[in-house]
């Protein structure tokens, strides 16, 4: 039955993942702690893997497509190698129930902004894009505020085991004039790049993989990026997102509940 779960949990984040280039990344963390009945830090090199490897998918679809801003991806990816290797480190060093408390907190906040439609556009985005093109076009303030979004991305990443989409998407919305279908794109591309580095930090620091709930995890997450990549031009994005910060939401307040049980109790 646990397996079963493990499996419906991850066709379902897979296929967030896909729709919103974000999504699904935040819930993988806390769908493993419920289903397994592990700690964030047992949890998110797992969850983490199985958004990387989904990322993949969706980003060279992406590629193929000729809507990923790679250059862009790439560096952002690159500036986030230290902050993600800080990242891994503290979640190492900090009480497990302290952790769940943070991530819960990240939670509200990213379905507050989402449900209530927070994440506003600037009318003269930092980082423009070329109309003939259709790439950004590279200066110093561009490749500082792309910098900046790894960074805190990167430290994310490396912390929660989040993939970083749920502020890549928003960041990429106020800082870029891209349209929504690019950014998807190149934050799934993003997300690929700055989770193997997590991944391989987690794997020189010794982390072992459960390979049975991990393969199983992977591929359920797989399954679900791809039929969310073919949903993505079929429904509403807006009621997508109102549907997954409600369910952010409900599993944040849960984490709470039994964080404070943990400590007060």
């Amino acid at each position: 039955m646990d397996m079963w779960l493990l499996v419906l949990e991850g066709l379902a984040i897979g296929c967030l993942l896909g729709l919103t280039g974000a999504g699904g990344g935040i819930l993988a963390v806390p769908a493993l702690m419920a289903s397994q009945g592990w700690t964030v830090s047992q949890a998110a090199p797992v969850g983490l893997l199985a958004i990387t490897l989904s990322a993949f998918v969706g980003s060279v679809q992406g590629l193929l497509k000729k809507i990923v801003r790679y250059k862009a991806a790439i560096w952002i990816a690159l500036i986030s190698i230290p902050s993600a290797r800080y990242g891994v480190h503290l979640s190492n060093i900090i009480s497990p129930t302290w952790l769940s408390l943070a991530f819960s907190l990240v939670m509200m906040v990213v379905a507050y902004r989402i449900f209530f439609n927070k994440v506003h556009d600037f009318e003269d985005p930092p980082c423009k894009v070329n109309q003939s093109t259709g790439k950004l076009i590279w200066n110093v303030k561009t490749a500082s505020v792309l910098g900046l979004i790894g960074v805190v991305a990167g430290l994310l990443t490396g912390l929660l085991g989040v993939g970083g989409g749920f502020v890549i998407v928003p960041a990429l919305r106020k800082a870029t004039d891209l349209d929504m279908r690019s950014i998807v794109a190149t934050s799934l591309m993003i997300i690929f790049l700055i989770g193997g580095v997590s991944i391989s930090i987690h794997v020189l620091d010794g982390f072992q993989y459960p390979v049975s709930v991990t393969i199983s995890f992977v591929v359920a997450c797989i399954l679900g990026m791809l039929v969310g990549r073919r949903l993505i031009n079929l429904i509403d994005l807006k009621t997508v997102q109102k549907i997954f910060a409600t369910v952010v939401i409900g599993v944040a307040v849960y984490l709470i509940w039994t964080s404070l049980s943990v400590l007060f109790l």
